[in-house]
């Protein structure tokens, strides 16, 4: 986090180092904190750089991810979602529908020239 003090070192920085190097976009999600609907939607529109329309909503998300021309391109994209677990239980309606939305648009790119994969981090 900007201005933080934790130097612990992100053991997730090698697996994002090896997708950039292969030419893939690479975003971090970190929901620790995040308690409800507003703050994961919030985080989405930030962390993944989500365009000025995203109507923070499960559909719009949808829309997001199953349609990447508002992306620049790349050979393939990897999103690490961390922290996930404190949503899962503050909230296991809301992140159901979260990750039907994330397992859907990977179906959706999976043989794509260009893939996107989520990837949900579990330490």
């Amino acid at each position: 986090m900007p201005g933080g003090t934790d130097t612990t070192p992100d053991p997730l920085a090698s697996v994002l180092d090896a997708a950039r190097d292969a030419g893939w976009t690479t975003a971090t999600l970190h929901l620790t904190g995040v308690a409800d609907k507003a703050g994961f939607m919030e985080l989405c529109a930030r962390g993944l750089g989500l365009p000025d329309w995203f109507g923070r909503n499960w559909d719009a998300l949808a829309d997001c991810l199953g349609d990447l021309s508002w992306a620049p391109p790349a050979r393939g994209r990897l999103i690490v979602v961390s922290g996930w677990q404190e949503y899962a239980r503050a909230a296991p309606q809301e992140w159901a529908v979260a990750q039907e939305i994330f397992s859907s648009a990977v179906e959706h790119w999976r043989g794509a020239e260009a893939p996107l994969e989520i990837v949900l981090a579990l330490g």
